[in-house]
């Protein structure tokens, strides 16, 4: 501790409930924190480009709840004691130009990518939540409820998205398959590193 006895930086007494696998939390918590912040990017890049159209109060709306997201993983990542991964500022671009490149295509390119992105993000949640239901959900209770209500949120997302014609987008299943395995790929990177 520095003179006056306040630390230089803050740091959370919080640890992990015992009997909680710590790897689990820290993975699970991790591609979460990664995820919120490439979706956060993704709706700045499709504002920056359809903010003043008409959908644009559309797409502010779920870039809020975005927003949301985000705080409480970033909340986690302190509390847990969970380091980011280090591919944050590779999100941060890809995120961007993957929203700003989608409404490019205009309002169906970005609802387009809404559908694919939020589909994916809601498939791993479930995934989460099985695994942690697997493992003990009295002891993982407030992370599942977190997780889920998360989920409801993305999949509310997606059917937004769908709402919004994201289906006669420009070569939709295309753009949709390349979104999603680009999903894929930044899980299971944003997991391990």
């Amino acid at each position: 501790l520095p003179a006056g006895g306040v630390p230089l930086r803050p740091c959370s007494t919080r640890v992990a409930p015992e009997g909680v696998s710590a790897p689990v939390i820290h993975r699970i918590i991790r591609v979460d924190h990664a995820g919120e912040y490439g979706a956060n990017r993704i709706y700045a890049g499709q504002m920056a480009v359809l903010g003043r159209s008409s959908v644009g109060p559309v797409i502010q709306q779920m870039w809020n709840q975005e927003k949301d997201h985000l705080k409480k993983f970033n909340e986690l990542m302190v509390a847990y004691r969970v380091r980011p991964t280090v591919l944050l500022p590779f999100w941060n671009v890809a995120g961007f130009v993957l929203g700003a490149g989608s409404a490019l295509l205009g309002r169906k390119g970005a609802m387009a990518c809404t559908v694919a992105v939020e589909e994916s993000i809601s498939d791993h949640y479930n995934s989460q939540i099985r695994t942690l239901i697997e493992e003990d959900p009295e002891k993982y209770k407030e992370l599942l409820q977190i997780i889920k209500q998360f989920r409801d949120d993305e999949r509310e997302h997606h059917d937004v998205g769908l709402e919004h014609d994201a289906e006669a987008a420009p070569a939709y299943l295309v753009l949709k398959t390349a979104i999603q395995l680009g999903c894929k790929a930044a899980i299971f990177l944003s997991e391990r590193i």
